[in-house]
């Protein structure tokens, strides 16, 4: 069966207040539930604007946006299926004390049940790794067990699609593949997930590359396309690939290289390749 889509973006752009330039100008988009978007491009590019029209938080000044067949302002849209959104910074979006009080916000807002908030945030918490620590102070936590809390938060909303605003480069290595692993897990179960990076280790689950220039879409592509792009090519848009040593110390934490190993650069390009395509 066809999916059903998830966003549509017609004729879509965005001033902000105060600004005589556009920071979007001429976007029709689609994406259809359940698909995994990298969305790309350098900074001023206008990917954070883009995606907080995706998720609402933004209304386009001209043009028009659905989610789920709905326009933003329509009530519904967030009842039905609400999307929900990680920030580079956890700090931006936590507002509770404790673990327990952060996760339940959304749901509260949502008006589920006291008992469907504790299932929530039983569920969400053990998601991300978290479980036991309800009670524990928000402020005790390591950045990444905040950058885990405020994905928890984002998970008990139960929404049908998941927006990363550079939500792991804040994080170090391990603490980025197990926030990936649960992105992961919650893609296999048909959520959309749409991700803003510049660190192109980072996309390798995702099905669609998106890339922004100027506040327009410069390309379209499924990532096996994108990945036979030539490096000067990635250059023109301000994306490069990770230096060799780099490379070859992000395949070793995703244990696609071995201790020890030192390939040459033919070699550490196809363990890109395969890890991402």
């Amino acid at each position: 069966m066809p999916r059903e889509t998830q966003f549509i973006l017609s004729g879509a752009e965005f001033s902000y207040p105060g600004s005589s330039g556009k920071v979007l100008s001429g976007i029709d988009l689609e994406i259809r539930a359940g698909e995994w978007v990298a969305l790309l491009g350098s900074n001023g590019s206008g990917k954070t604007t883009l995606l907080k029209i995706l998720s609402a938080l933004l209304v386009p000044t001209q043009g028009s946006s659905f989610i789920l067949g709905l326009p933003p302002d329509d009530g519904a849209a967030e009842r039905k299926a609400p999307c929900a959104m990680v920030f580079q910074n956890p700090e931006d979006q936590i507002v509770a004390s404790t673990l327990e009080e952060e996760i339940a916000f959304g749901p509260e807002n949502l008006g589920c049940t006291a008992e469907e908030i504790r299932s929530r945030v039983t569920h969400s918490l053990e998601a991300c790794g978290l479980s036991g620590m309800e009670k524990q102070l928000v402020s005790s936590l390591s950045g990444g067990q905040k950058q885990r809390l405020a994905l928890a938060g984002a998970l008990a909303m139960h929404p049908s699609a998941i927006l990363l605003d550079e939500a792991l480069s804040m994080l170090d290595p391990l603490s980025r593949r197990e926030f990936t692993e649960v992105i992961a897990a919650e893609h296999a179960k048909g959520k959309t997930i749409v991700q803003v990076t510049h660190r192109l280790e980072e996309i390798r689950f995702a099905e669609r590359m998106l890339l922004l220039k100027d506040g327009k879409i410069a390309f379209d592509m499924p990532r096996e396309d994108f990945f036979r792009m030539k490096c000067e090519e990635l250059s023109e848009f301000g994306l490069e690939l990770p230096p060799f040593e780099r490379l070859c110390g992000i395949l070793r934490t995703e244990g696609l290289l071995p201790d020890g190993c030192a390939p040459d650069i033919c070699a550490a390009e196809k363990y890109l390749y395969d890890a991402f395509c």
